[in-house]
């Protein structure tokens, strides 16, 4: 019996994932999430699940990073990319950091069973247009391996550093010292090789769908 984790914050989307899933795979065991953090805790719940169905943009989630780090923790964890964001070139990035597949949610629920099936059967699916599209850069590369080696807690600090959260509202939000944050802010600069809290979320930002739309982080003050 397969296990289908489904990560989108729109019940009626989740809706017709399930109903998708569920017409190739009646007996199929379904788990949603419908944030970044529900969704790490349904994996961390759901170790041997056979694929997981994500979108890009839901709570906690800057463009590819939650893909990049949930790759980094679960490798053997099939996952498809399903987003409204439908051109060639976000298709084809999911797909250079890790996703075995992208559906665009304006397909029908045939195709979506097709493509389900198909990454299920250990092949990829994308639309054609996301092979004619131009490869990730080399410096996104950079970025997305620096990422990979953030703990889950430093790469939560930095997720929110880049909603710009100030160490307090960070460590009240994680209940935890102020203290604590600063030293995984330390670290995840350390990590990624910068100097500050805004070349962080500048770094991280290389990931998001839309780079320069990137919200600068408020400076501290010590």
């Amino acid at each position: 019996m397969s296990t289908i984790l489904i990560a989108d914050d729109h019940p009626l989307f989740r809706e017709a994932l399930r109903g998708a899933v569920q017409r190739i795979l009646p007996d199929a065991t379904l788990r949603e999430a419908d944030s970044v953090d529900a969704l790490y805790g349904l994996v961390e719940a759901n170790p041997d699940a056979d694929l997981l169905l994500m979108d890009l943009n839901m709570p906690g989630a800057h463009g590819f990073s939650a893909l990049v780090h949930l790759r980094a923790l679960h490798p053997q964890l099939p996952v498809v990319v399903v987003s409204a964001r439908e051109e060639p070139a976000v298709m084809r990035r999911a797909l250079d950091h890790g996703a075995l597949g992208f559906i665009p949610k304006s397909a029908d629920s045939e195709t979506i069973g097709e493509a389900v099936g198909q990454v299920l059967d250990g092949e990829r699916w994308a639309p054609p247009a996301a092979a004619a599209a131009p490869a990730m850069d080399r410096d996104e590369q950079a970025v997305a391996q620096r990422l990979r080696e953030l703990t889950p807690q430093q790469f939560k600090v930095l997720q929110m550093l880049g909603e710009g959260r100030l160490n307090k509202q960070i460590a009240w939000d994680l209940g935890v010292s102020e203290a604590t944050i600063k030293a995984h802010v330390t670290a995840v600069l350390r990590k990624l090789g910068v100097n500050n809290r805004t070349q962080a979320v500048l770094m991280a930002g290389r990931l998001a769908v839309d780079p320069d739309g990137v919200v600068l982080p408020p400076e501290e003050v010590e």
